[in-house]
């Protein structure tokens, strides 16, 4: 059923903190507790940020703090590492309900709200506030299917039963695997599809424009799995570029991009890797690369809870370029009906026949 309906819980002024347990293996028997814990996991905190949080008394060691970071580890001993609450940076937390049945919800989440928790973002997601609001209701919480960066707004599916979990994610991997199998290049192919909206940078010639670069991996300061990239030796990745407008006064392109199941960042780094970066993005460049050149640089610095400064370099959850999610067409992981979902298009990714039909709208709407 389609809804227009909004959800959210204000933020608390800090989180709650996080722990992180490990049990020590005999491949780990005699190590001290620095060498482990610099070593096992050296993209959480440099050197002397772990020995701060182990002298802070973070740490305990069965049961036990201990502040001394040469203690000897034994086997099967358990360790674990209490991360103290922080402010995280802001983020919205008002979530709109654009279609929601049994089986699945379709949500319009906003630009600068992160789905998953990860990094300086632990308790500020959607995720977060799917779970505060499913236990309002002494219900199991939906789990999101799929992922959308911190920057893009639009449409998010999400599976309320482990049957539709199962067979949405199946769409997203069928997706890919038709692209990786060369089966078919056509993105309409298969049982989902998706349509962005993005306001690209220059002016792009053709009016339609068939990107199937591959996307890669590569090593990035403060991005502890490598950042993607436009790359050879990457998976296969196909998107569709339709031209919608072109602005010659702003120097920028009004753009429609279908893809079926979709890399990560696949949309910023094919539009980047064409010569027309979505306007505004902070991170990738033209050629689809990052724009800083010393990428195996790593600052050693650490903040007030030992962890690495916040990055000078700019990091893929980092915002400031016009993205949307704007329609999903997929197959119910149960009927197997069509299904159209929409988001309604924010100001700066309409066109001006967009924006008069819906100012118009707006204004029949008062009227009435």
């Amino acid at each position: 059923m389609a809804c227009r309906r909004k959800f959210g819980i204000p933020w608390p002024e800090c989180n709650d903190g996080l722990s992180y347990d490990d049990v020590v293996r005999t491949s780990d028997s005699g190590l001290t507790l620095i060498e482990f814990y610099s070593t096992k996991y050296k993209s959480s905190a440099p050197l002397q940020g772990w020995l701060q949080r182990i002298k802070s008394g973070q740490i305990t060691f069965d049961g036990r703090v201990v502040t001394d970071s040469n203690a000897v580890l034994r086997v099967g001993s358990k360790l674990v590492y209490h991360r103290l609450p922080w402010k995280e940076p802001d983020a919205p937390h008002m979530i709109e309900v654009l279609y929601e049945d049994d089986d699945m919800i379709a949500l319009n989440k906003p630009s600068g709200l992160q789905v998953l928790p990860g990094g300086l973002f632990q308790q500020r997601t959607v995720l977060t506030q799917l779970q505060w609001k499913a236990n309002l209701h002494k219900k199991p919480h939906p789990v999101p299917v799929h992922r959308l960066g911190r920057g893009t707004s639009g449409i998010l599916l999400c599976a309320k039963t482990k049957l539709a979990r199962v067979r949405l994610a199946s769409y997203f991997a069928d997706g890919t695997s038709h692209i990786e199998g060369k089966r078919d290049t056509n993105p309409e192919i298969g049982k989902i599809a998706k349509i962005y909206r993005g306001l690209a940078s220059g002016i792009v010639e053709n009016d339609q424009v068939t990107i199937n670069q591959p996307i890669g991996v590569v090593k990035y300061p403060c991005v502890a799995k490598g950042l993607y990239v436009a790359s050879e030796s990457g998976k296969p990745a196909l998107s569709v570029v339709s031209i919608l407008e072109r602005n010659v006064q702003e120097n920028s392109t009004l753009v429609q991009v279908k893809i079926q199941s979709g890399r990560p960042h696949q949309i910023r780094i094919h539009l980047s890797f064409m010569g027309h970066p979505l306007l505004g993005d902070p991170l990738y460049d033209v050629g689809g690369k990052p724009k800083c050149l010393d990428c195996d640089s790593i600052d050693e610095s650490f903040a007030e809870d030992g962890g690495y400064q916040r990055p000078i370099k700019a990091v893929p959850g980092d915002c400031g370029y016009n993205l949307h999610a704007h329609k999903l067409v997929l197959s119910h992981p149960l009927t197997n009906e069509i299904i159209e979902i929409t988001a309604p298009l924010p100001s700066t990714l309409q066109t001006p026949e967009e924006a008069k039909e819906i100012a118009s709208m707006e204004q029949t709407f008062q009227d009435v």
